[in-house]
């Protein structure tokens, strides 16, 4: 039987800041969503349970979780406009540990007056915590919005900062 291009699947899986839902298109991560996330698309368009093409998704989050990984090396297959994807591109880029600036993420794309519109792609990141949305951060250093929350956003930042380590056990 041959594959239907654009079948989805989807597994949940445990982690420190909850349940974290993940999409998978043609076999590759499409979405990573947390409980509660704005932007969160309805459930029945996650396609149907199957953990099967998130061995390594869930690998490699195991080993952020413990402390042993900084960044990720998984194939995505990110959905979004031109803009968008730059975006999300350019978070791919902040180092673990580090944050930057929406207006610092507008002038790297060569539009420097676009940390609006920087800041609105970064709320569509469908790939949270892989594809780091969290590591931006207002202009004078405020936390500003997260689709996970800011509580999150803040656990996240002090997690990769050395902070102490979340106790809620991963199940991976």
């Amino acid at each position: 039987m041959t594959p239907v291009p654009g079948a989805r699947q989807h597994t949940v899986v445990d982690s420190p800041y909850g349940p974290l839902t993940l999409v998978a298109t043609d076999g590759v991560l499409s979405a990573l969503y947390m409980t509660d996330q704005r932007h969160r698309p309805p459930e029945e368009s996650f396609g149907v349970p199957d953990p099967e093409p998130f061995g390594e998704t869930i690998r490699q989050l195991g080993e952020y979780f413990d402390g042993g990984r900084t960044s990720f090396d998984l194939p995505l297959s990110l959905a979004g406009t031109p803009f968008q994807r730059s975006v999300w591109a350019e978070l791919l880029k902040i180092p673990y540990g580090e944050t930057r600036t929406y207006g610092e993420l507008a002038e790297e794309l060569g539009k420097p007056g676009a940390s609006r519109a920087v800041g609105l792609a970064n709320g569509k990141n469908p790939v949270g915590i892989i594809v780091p949305c969290h590591r931006v951060i207002g202009a004078s250093g405020s936390l500003t919005g997260y689709g996970g929350g800011l509580d999150r956003k803040q656990r996240l930042l002090a997690f990769e900062n050395g902070g102490a380590r979340d106790e809620t056990p991963a199940l991976f």
